[in-house]
């Protein structure tokens, strides 16, 4: 029922013909980009009681996967709380660095784009990880998916060069990184929102 990197070679990640590929330039740096999202989900959320109101992470898939692109941001002063290194699907990979293809098929082994609910936490393959719930008709099969939340030890915990690993459709934390986000999300008590976007 979970991701794993695509390094398990018992899990090889098969195309598929549903797969859409998505060019990938952009006219925004990634920190206008971000206040950019982080001010609409802060009106998404008004009214919604069962979420937290002042968090919420944002997954910035432009950014190369060597970089910090898994942003919790405080949504009263739209301050990064934390950053760091996020994995994205295997599918997803396009055979250029500058560009990167999302979809919500099932085995696609792909990352899906939109906003998702965090949902409960549970002790599985990879320890301690949290069950996704897609809110958009672009990742509303996540949870059929198992697609979920969760640490990896093949994701470096500092940013490098070179591309990380991949997941099978998971957003993959570090095992350090997982520990400080998964700080945060206990301490809410609340379903905290989520969204990757591109």
């Amino acid at each position: 029922m979970h991701c794993a990197s695509t390094k398990d070679p018992q899990k090889v990640p098969v195309e598929t013909p549903e797969v859409k590929p998505v060019s990938l330039p952009d006219s925004l740096p990634v920190h206008q980009r971000l206040l950019t999202k982080a001010e609409e989900l802060k009106s998404y959320l008004k009214g919604k009681s069962n979420y937290d109101q002042q968090i919420a992470i944002l997954i910035d898939m432009r950014q190369h996967s060597g970089k910090n692109r898994f942003f919790v941001v405080d949504l009263d002063s739209m301050r990064i709380l934390k950053k760091g290194l996020v994995a994205h699907g295997a599918g997803s990979e396009t055979g250029f660095d500058d560009s990167l293809r999302f979809s919500n098929t099932p085995n696609s082994y792909c990352t899906s784009l939109g906003k998702y609910r965090i949902g409960a936490a549970y002790v599985g393959n990879f320890g301690r990880s949290y069950k996704l719930h897609g809110l958009d008709a672009s990742n509303n099969k996540a949870f059929e998916r198992y697609v979920v939340l969760h640490r990896y030890s093949c994701v470096p915990d500092e940013e490098q060069l070179y591309p990380i690993c991949n997941s099978l459709g998971c957003p993959m934390l570090s095992e350090n990184f997982f520990e400080e986000v998964d700080a945060l999300i206990k301490k809410s008590g609340k379903s905290v929102l989520m969204e990757i976007y591109y």
